[in-house]
């Protein structure tokens, strides 16, 4: 099995997590929106490819920012 660097562990983190979220995401929003046409399974992943170009790189930008903001929240351990 390929192994990477842990230095890339931010990137694999929003990889995957941007892969995911725009599958469901775009899956749910297709249904809901045309039901279960003919074609649905092509504009699925039609919506989907869209999808994932927006997110990798968004995820990129606001995960730090997630991260930051979540750390102010949480109260430190004793």
């Amino acid at each position: 099995m390929l192994k990477f660097s842990p230095r890339y562990a931010h990137v694999l983190l929003a990889f995957f997590t941007s892969l995911m979220m725009s599958l469901l995401m775009s899956g749910i929003i297709t249904l809901l929106n045309l039901g279960l046409v003919d074609d649905f399974i092509r504009r699925w992943l039609t919506a989907f490819v869209s999808a994932f170009v927006v997110a990798f790189p968004s995820i990129l930008l606001v995960l730090p920012v997630a991260r930051r903001i979540v750390t102010h929240l949480i109260e430190p351990e004793r």
